[in-house]
């Protein structure tokens, strides 16, 4: 019987619940279709610390091997760990992750040699038709020369790669808070900020795929109570929190308070662009204006992209970009091989912090400039007619402009915002932001009226 794997195939990666959805069987076809796809000799697989996870890589990597590919397993790692080793290693490669969803949850996040994505369009969609062919045909035929399988810890490389991209050697000694939220920056924290003039306050580093003590996603606020309390207490220079597969980086002041992930994408760029004068700095259009005034301000090229990592390296590449940043807190490096590591940003802000001698609050102040509402996301019934609602409430006024790259963007004089649809869920999701906070309360109300009209 064919498996419906419509459910689990997302638009980036595959992702469903274990074993209702998928389990090993279909793990093996996966690895067989990712190495048919990619035409690899050779591939590198990681995997967080979910109790599914092992079993499914280890399955991967049997359908990889049967197919005639050499499998270099590298066991427990971080998802921005495993694209160094794509990139290091000149490989392919497969993470076994769902992030910050349930416990649950699995999934696959796959790459070409160098961390290039792997999406619908790059050859997902052609996995996900082998798979489903295969399941219901039975399986291929083995290579007449199977590959190895072979265990190799990159997790000592990863940390001195990223160590010698940021010298935080000289920097004066700091107090820090890291909440890994039992994911995996329990495993590469402790190796990644060994020797450094940092005095680490850890929380939640026990590899736990059962998040007994919050959902790993610091993008939430009510998960990140535990740091904000913990950074007060201990009189901490700032606070660090990582999502389930640590590609994720969120901070937290010296008071406790949430640093906009715009105001790091701003802080980053202008670090890159003093080593890289006039390059060129992607930013997504739900990023603070802060951003590319920021990156204009200090010789750089700001461009703007649609919300989404393809797009974002998609642009990076085109235009050999220096760095690229999303509100989500996704910082990605033509350095680090275009790919997304909250790690990488976060000795960025260590190194920036221990470089003066001003709290961390007054040193990203001057990058962020603007108020922000926030993503706020309503349930509708019917997105395009709630957008084109909005749409027409603002169209052929004076001094507004509307632009649809990614949904409906509005601008004003000294306010915008952006109203997108999920591609997964019933959701319109909004951003706005301006130069006072009472405009982008009234705004936000405004818009929110229209979008959760009723009758």
């Amino acid at each position: 019987m064919t498996a419906d794997l419509s459910q689990i195939v997302k638009a980036y990666d595959v992702r469903g619940v274990v074993p209702d959805q998928w389990g090993e069987e279909l793990a093996e076809l996966f690895g067989a279709a990712f190495v048919r796809v990619t035409g690899a000799d050779g591939i590198v697989v990681g995997h967080d610390m979910r109790p599914s996870s092992p079993g499914l890589a280890d399955a991967f990597a049997r359908g990889a091997a049967r197919l005639g590919a050499d499998v270099t397993l590298i066991g427990l790692c971080s998802t921005d760990q495993l694209y160094f080793a794509s990139g290091q290693l000149s490989l392919p490669g497969a993470m076994f992750t769902a992030s910050h969803n349930p416990a649950q949850y699995n999934g696959i996040k796959m790459c070409r040699a160098g961390a290039a994505p792997v999406g619908q369009d790059t050859g997902l969609a052609e996995i996900r038709g082998l798979v489903e062919q295969w399941s219901e045909q039975g399986a291929p035929e083995a290579a007449a020369q199977p590959g190895t399988v072979t265990e190799r810890d990159t997790l000592a490389d990863y940390a001195a790669y990223l160590k010698s991209l940021v010298d935080l050697t000289t920097i004066r000694p700091l107090k820090v808070v890291v909440d890994a939220g039992n994911g995996m920056g329990g495993h590469t924290v402790p190796t990644v900020l060994d020797g450094l003039p940092l005095d680490v306050v850890p929380m939640y580093f026990e590899l736990d795929g059962t998040f007994p003590n919050h959902e790993a996603n610091p993008l939430d606020p009510k998960n990140i109570v535990d740091l904000q309390a913990r950074v007060r207490a201990e009189g901490a220079d700032l606070g660090l929190a990582f999502d389930g597969d640590a590609d994720r980086c969120f901070v937290v002041d010296e008071q406790g308070e949430p640093v906009s992930p715009s105001a790091i994408t701003a802080l980053v760029a202008a670090r890159e662009l003093a080593k890289e004068p006039g390059g060129t700095v992607i930013h997504n259009l739900i990023t603070s204006w802060s951003v590319p005034e920021v990156v204009r301000e200090n010789g750089g090229t700001p461009v703007r992209t649609r919300v989404g990592h393809s797009f974002i390296k998609e642009e990076m590449a085109k235009t050999g970009a220096i760095f690229g940043g999303e509100h989500s807190a996704h910082y990605y490096f033509k350095d680090f091989w275009n790919a997304d590591t909250g790690m990488l940003a976060a000795l960025h802000v260590l190194a920036a912090l221990g470089g003066q001698d001003g709290p961390l609050s007054e040193l990203v102040s001057s990058y962020d400039r603007y108020f922000g509402s926030g993503e706020i996301n309503s349930t509708v019934a019917d997105q395009a007619a709630r957008m084109a609602a909005v749409k027409a409430s603002y169209a052929d006024q004076d001094g507004i402009t509307i632009d649809e790259l990614d949904g409906l963007t509005v601008t004003g004089h000294d306010w915008w915002f952006n109203l997108r649809a999920s591609n997964t869920e019933p959701l319109l999701r909004l951003n706005v932001e301006s130069d006072d906070p009472v405009t982008t309360q009234w705004i936000t109300q405004h818009v929110l009226g229209m979008v959760r009209a009723t009758g």
